[in-house]
């Protein structure tokens, strides 16, 4: 992970403003197909400015945020002031510091594909106390096929950086499940649908590590793109964009 620790430095705050947060859904999926209860301890992985800590957070977990850049942990930390089951420790995936058998839950948020899957799912089972679930936490856009969605995929393909190698990087979410065939996997898709401003589209777009930083090669063709395509595809001021939660939790066996 260590070649992608600082693509979010200089991006934070839009992250964090504008980002898709995870539906409180995701809780509700854990606590009935995994048994997530509220005395349990969580790693997030990954964890970013602590999205998806907050929501373990919010319904009483115990939770270790676990984030090697440092303008992200910042943010995260911040939770400690409403949260005191938060704690925050700068490491990575492949090596997080915890104890072995230390974690009921271990989560990811949108973070996965950086990760060096197997040493980070060898850290994962180590740190994992027996009957442990990993969880994996995507969301996003729904690409629906859709004219608007397909001009969106072009603006991201054409001035995006690196924006196809990252797309083959989600392949590894279509591995996991192999990797745990003796024990259990829960898959679940959950749609939604956000409405975004100019300002929230530009944001939210700029939060994703594949876009053009200020001076940076591709930026203002980028920016120009979005206002066009927020002219062609907003009704009253906003765009709606079709959005989706992909969970995957695995218990090995």
């Amino acid at each position: 992970m260590a070649e992608h620790v600082e693509r979010f430095t200089g991006r934070v705050d839009e992250y964090e403003r504008y980002r898709l947060r995870y539906p409180k859904a995701v809780i509700d999926l854990l606590r009935e197909r995994c048994g997530l209860r509220p005395e349990q301890v969580v790693a997030d992985v990954g964890a970013g400015t602590g999205m998806l800590a907050e929501l373990f957070l919010s319904q009483g977990n115990t939770v270790i945020a676990v984030e090697p850049n440092a303008a992200m942990r910042a943010v995260c930390d911040e939770l400690r002031k409403r949260y005191a089951r938060l704690t925050v420790v700068a490491a990575a995936a492949e090596s997080t510091t915890l104890g072995p058998a230390s974690v009921d839950f271990v989560s990811v948020g949108r973070a996965f594909h950086w990760f060096d899957r197997e040493r980070a799912l060898a850290e994962f089972r180590r740190i994992l106390k027996p009957r442990g679930w990993l969880t994996l936490v995507s969301s996003g856009r729904n690409s629906d096929g859709s004219e608007q969605s397909k001009a969106y995929e072009e603006i991201l393909l054409r001035w995006g950086k690196d924006y196809g190698e990252v797309q083959r990087g989600y392949r590894v979410y279509e591995e996991v499940p192999a990797l745990f065939e003796s024990g259990s996997v829960v898959k679940e898709k959950i749609e939604g649908e956000q409405t975004l401003t100019l300002e929230e589209l530009v944001g939210q777009t700029q939060s994703l590590s594949v876009a053009p930083l200020p001076g940076e090669a591709g930026f203002e063709a980028m920016q120009t793109a979005l206002q066009e395509f927020f002219a062609r595809y907003e009704q009253e001021g906003i765009v709606r964009m079709g959005t989706a939660c992909w969970v995957m939790a695995c218990l090995p066996a």
